[in-house]
């Protein structure tokens, strides 16, 4: 067996069994802590709703447990087989040229597509449904599938094109790649809340006492939005949250339904506080150059990788072709995605406290802390957490810990 292949190998297989040790040590965790809840909270949530957030949480570990050794069989049957084999099926159907490697891709894509269905709809249809979120019927999640591969389609094709017609280019193609892509990143944060978005759900101007409120806050803060809205997120799911999307005076402010149903106007404030302490303090900003330089060594990485005449043979691949070249270049730079997410999520969330504080600053202590207490409760989110396995998934503390913090202050 060639050596890079067997390297990628053993790699996946090692970062798949460094996956699964730790849902083990999660899901044991969980379960030790399952008869009482954690000192501090028994006020706030109920034993009957911190058992239903530890089973919820197992529940989780053990689909993905299962899609995650489903994930390493599909990685490792492209790698050893089925891109070689694809394209050789492709290529008997298309003749040689842009359209034949765009089509190889399309339909690796699609194979893939195909193969992570039932996950999702195990997620929806199981987990969630068998915990009382999921409020998707079998036809909506279909539609929704069929518009994201539609969109997907639109966007995709062209870019793929785009894309393999500057491999065939002399020079250092990857750099006009990457650049691209953050052109087209930064131009996607304009177009998803104004075209995108509203293709999945409906949005509503926010009015009453609460968009008073709100806009108070805003002025205090010295931010501007182009529009407070209302999402109709319960048409989908039971879960609650806000997010903020846009750029510039495109800003808008976005409240899932479920969250305003679910919260008081102060806890509400809160959250926004918390979301507005990522702009003010710069996180915004900071997470789109850190993606940029990542995409830029990927990039440098593929670029690298796709003109090295040994890497297609070291997989075994018999056939040549750019985008044979390309997903061979992405399957070996992914294999250090797991090393990556660690330092993102340490930094993610080193934010996170910052924008508690922030929220701290403008709203008081206790409004963060009871938005915090309400939303795990809301969500079932465990309240104990193995603490190796929050340092290397989480993207945010854990709420004792923020809760914690908050009271310290």
């Amino acid at each position: 067996m060639p050596i890079l292949l067997l390297l990628f190998i053993l790699t996946s297989i090692a970062a798949t069994v460094l996956d699964l040790v730790l849902r083990a040590r999660q899901a044991a965790h969980v379960a030790r802590h399952r008869g009482a809840v954690p000192p501090g909270f028994a006020e706030a949530v109920s034993l009957a709703e911190h058992q239903r957030a530890a089973d919820y949480e197992r529940a989780r570990l053990r689909l993905g447990a299962a899609a995650s050794l489903f994930g390493l069989a599909v990685a490792l049957g492209w790698a050893v087989f089925g891109y070689d084999a694809l394209y050789g099926v492709v290529e008997q159907w298309v003749a040689p040229g842009l359209t034949r490697s765009v089509l190889f891709l399309l339909a690796a894509g699609a194979v893939s597509w195909v193969l992570g269905l039932p996950f999702a709809a195990l997620r929806t249809f199981g987990v969630e449904q068998r915990f009382g979120f999921n409020r998707t019927r079998p036809g909506a999640f279909a539609l929704d599938k069929l518009k994201g591969a539609a969109l997907s389609l639109g966007l995709g094709v062209p870019l793929l094109y785009g894309l393999l017609w500057l491999m065939r280019q002399p020079g250092p193609w990857w750099v006009w790649a990457w650049l691209g892509l953050v052109l087209l990143m930064l131009a996607m944060m304009d177009a998803y809340p104004r075209w995108i978005a509203p293709m999945f759900n409906r949005f509503t101007p926010l009015d009453g006492p609460l968009r008073d409120r709100i806009e108070d806050l805003l002025r205090r803060c010295g931010f501007e939005a182009s529009g407070l809205f209302v999402m109709d997120a319960s048409r989908r799911s039971a879960h609650g949250n806000a997010y903020f999307s846009g750029l510039g005076r495109a800003k808008r402010i976005v409240l899932f339904d479920t969250l305003v149903a679910s919260n008081n106007e102060a806890e509400l404030e809160a959250v926004l506080a918390h979301e507005l302490g990522h702009f003010k303090l710069n996180h915004i900003l900071i997470g789109l150059l850190q993606t940029t330089v990542l995409l830029f060594l990927a990039f440098f990485a593929i670029g690298w990788l796709c003109r090295q005449p040994w890497l297609l043979p070291s997989f075994g691949i018999t056939h040549g072709d750019d985008a044979l070249a390309l997903v061979v270049g992405v399957l070996v730079v992914q294999a250090a995605g797991p090393l990556l997410g660690i330092a993102a999520n340490w930094l993610s969330r080193r934010h996170e406290y910052q924008a508690d504080d922030f929220a701290r600053r403008m709203v008081g202590a206790e409004p963060m802390m009871s938005a915090l207490v309400r939303l795990a409760r809301n969500n079932a989110s465990t309240l104990t957490t193995d603490p190796l396995y929050a340092l290397v998934n989480f993207s945010h503390p854990p709420v004792p810990l923020r809760v914690q913090r908050l009271r310290e202050a």
